[in-house]
């Protein structure tokens, strides 16, 4: 859990930096891959992974300025990734603005249970985190370069002269 605004500030950042990475090699065309037909597309795992910002926050009293949770994905790769930039953006000017570090410990109601701030901030970070990783196989089967957030990706490894992992 976090107990520092500052501490989730730095952790945001560099998850928000490596989202952006992701979603500016997604193209209009990548936006309809799927792996089975009846599954979620790449473009509806982006805009899901936007659209939790506000929505997710807002349970907390946060006001974001983001699209709805019910709202339809854009056609173009570029709404998608401007989207992301600005409502990642709202969403720290709200925190900053509105929590202290003593708000992290207070519980808000989340999907049927009781959750401390600090909890929903973790959790926000690791929805985000689990979404690229699923956007991570839809862009490959794209074929679409893929940024490394944890590690390098394989066209990293090359690119740093080294042969990537097998």
């Amino acid at each position: 859990m976090y107990n520092s605004i500052e501490q989730f500030q730095k952790d945001w950042k560099y998850e928000s930096d490596s989202t952006i990475k992701l979603l500016g090699n997604l193209t209009d065309e990548s936006l309809k891959q799927k792996v089975t037909p009846d599954g979620r597309s790449l473009g509806f795992l982006a805009w899901h992974l936007i659209q939790t910002i506000p929505e997710m926050m807002g349970k907390t009293g946060l006001k974001i300025s983001g699209p709805s949770e019910h709202s339809e994905s854009p056609a173009t790769a570029k709404e998608i990734a401007d989207t992301y930039e600005s409502t990642s953006n709202s969403f720290m000017e709200e925190l900053t603005k509105n929590w202290k570090d003593e708000m992290l410990n207070t519980e808000d109601e989340m999907y049927g249970e009781k959750w401390k701030k600090g909890m929903t901030l973790i959790y926000l970070n690791l929805h985000q985190a689990h979404h690229r990783g699923q956007m991570t196989v839809l862009m490959r089967q794209a074929g679409l370069k893929v940024t490394g957030v944890y590690g390098p990706s394989k066209e990293e490894w090359a690119a740093y002269g080294m042969e990537p992992l097998k």
